[in-house]
């Protein structure tokens, strides 16, 4: 029987649209109590250089609202070390990021940056925390997830997500391949970026994928819908193609 798919629920855009006005509402923490009542199994957050949605305030405030084990997002700098280090949430996922992007535009260049990530790395498992490098699945990059001893890879699916004709399955077999990889060499591959209740089932019926991470879309949807009904949808629709 193939296991159970954890599903992680990114909740950056409720602290956006709260962020767009300034105050308190919506507040992002009582996303993460929704998401942990519905039957999420993780909770991301980004923590951005520039503060544009997540605070390092409500990394706090979430941690203490509910037991869902926190993915921190962040960039490879000495700050947000820091703060990880202090924070010590359950995980945390190096991305890549620039001050100017609207969201992560694509995967961390793991192996192009061995140097600089490999005590960042160390520290961070060193303190316990599980450590993950958001990254295209590329042969390349999954040797040097391998090299730096990272224990998970988040696959970037944006180029799936985005893909048409034939390229969708060509995207599919990349991602399939390099989670094969992966777990082959004993590190957990997740995915995420840009799935949707339309492209979800092939992604996640991958045998190999222990975690999908999905935000973005989600938190569009509970405009329409309420956060947990989407939450609820997607878990189904994860449930079935396994």
């Amino acid at each position: 029987m193939t296991a159970r798919l954890r599903l992680g629920v990114n909740i950056d855009h409720v602290a956006t649209v709260r962020n767009a006005r300034g105050g308190d509402h919506p507040d992002p923490v009582r996303a993460a109590q929704i998401v942990a009542d519905v039957g999420g199994d993780g909770i991301t957050a980004h923590l951005r250089e520039d503060r544009r949605h997540i605070r390092d305030e409500d990394l706090v405030r979430i941690q203490a609202a509910t037991d869902l084990p926190l993915n921190l997002e962040m960039a490879a700098t000495d700050e947000m070390v820091a703060i990880a280090l202090r924070h010590r949430p359950h995980a945390v996922c190096i991305v890549p990021e620039r001050r100017e992007e609207r969201t992560t535009e694509g995967g961390l260049d793991a192996a192009g940056q061995h140097n600089r990530l490999a005590p960042i790395v160390a520290r961070l498992i060193d303190a316990g925390i599980r450590v993950s490098l958001f990254i295209a699945p590329e042969p390349r990059q999954i040797d040097a997830a391998i090299r730096l001893r990272a224990p998970v890879v988040e696959l970037h699916t944006g180029e799936y997500a985005h893909a048409s004709g034939d390229a969708v399955a060509f995207e599919l077999q990349r991602i399939s391949n390099m989670a094969a990889l992966a777990a082959h060499n004993g590190i957990e591959p997740h995915a995420g970026h840009g799935l949707t209740f339309d492209n979800v089932q092939p992604v996640a019926a991958i045998a190999q994928l222990a975690e999908l991470n999905i935000g973005h879309y989600l938190i569009g949807e509970a405009i329409f819908t309420g956060l947990a009904d989407a939450v609820r949808r997607m878990r189904d629709l994860m449930d079935a193609a396994r």
